[in-house]
C-alpha cells in the first residue's frame, strides 16, 4: 500500500513540475524560467526536479513530448476530417503550420526546443509521423492519385517541408503575414505528387 501510495506522490509531482514548466517556458522563455521559482510555485524543491528529469533540459523533454502528443492528436483529428485521404494529407501538413501561431507551440516547440534539443526532425517523436505520412503516400500511390515515387522520400521532403514552413512562421516578425504563403506554397509542392488526369 505504501509504495502505490509513494508511486501515486511521485506522478503528481512530476505532472505538477510539467504544469509549471510548461507555463513557465511558453511564458518566460526557456532560458529565463528559473528552475527555483518553478519548483517554489508548485511546493517542490530543486530534488524533486533532479530526481524527475535529472535537469532543466530533462524537464524541457517532457513538457515537449505532452505539447507533441497534444499536437499529433490535433492533426489526427484535422486528417480524418478531411472529405478524401489527399485531402487529409493536405489538412494534416496545414495545420501543423498553423499551429506555429499557437504561443506555446511557437516558444516551446518551434523556437526555444530546436535552440536546446536540437533538429526537430531528429526528436523521438517524428519517427510516428513519418510512419503516418509514409503510409498515407502509400495509400495514394495504390489508388492512383499520386505517383509512383518513393514513399519514403516523398515522406520525408513533405514533413520537412511542413517543419521548415512552421519554423518560418514561428520565427517570422508578422507570423500571421507569413501564415498564409507557407500554407499555399506547402500545398503546391505536395500536389507536384499528383498524377496527372
Amino acid at each position: 500500500m505504501a509504495k502505490g501510495k509513494r508511486a501515486a506522490a511521485m506522478a503528481e509531482n512530476r505532472a505538477k513540475l510539467i504544469r509549471a514548466a510548461r507555463k513557465a517556458f511558453a511564458t518566460q522563455g526557456y532560458v529565463d524560467a528559473s528552475m527555483d521559482e518553478l519548483t517554489a510555485a508548485v511546493g517542490l524543491t530543486r530534488g524533486a526536479l533532479y530526481h524527475n528529469f535529472e535537469d532543466k533540459k530533462g524537464l524541457l523533454w517532457a513538457v515537449v513530448e505532452q505539447i507533441d502528443g497534444e499536437m499529433a492528436e490535433r492533426l489526427r483529428i484535422a486528417r480524418e476530417q478531411a472529405p478524401s485521404l489527399w485531402l487529409g494529407l493536405l489538412a494534416e501538413g496545414s495545420a501543423y503550420i498553423e499551429m506555429a501561431l499557437d504561443p506555446e507551440i511557437q516558444r516551446i516547440m518551434l523556437l526555444d526546443g530546436p535552440a536546446v534539443l536540437g533538429d526537430p526532425s531528429k526528436w523521438p517523436s517524428e519517427n510516428a509521423c513519418l510512419d503516418i505520412t509514409m503510409r498515407t503516400i502509400h495509400a495514394l500511390i495504390e489508388k492512383g492519385i499520386v505517383k509512383p515515387v518513393d514513399v519514403e522520400a516523398a515522406g520525408r521532403l513533405l514533413n520537412g517541408a511542413a517543419l521548415s514552413a512552421a519554423l518560418w512562421v514561428a520565427a517570422a516578425d508578422d507570423p500571421k503575414s507569413v501564415l498564409n504563403k507557407a500554407v499555399d506554397a506547402f500545398r503546391e509542392l505536395a500536389s507536384g505528387l499528383l498524377r496527372e488526369a
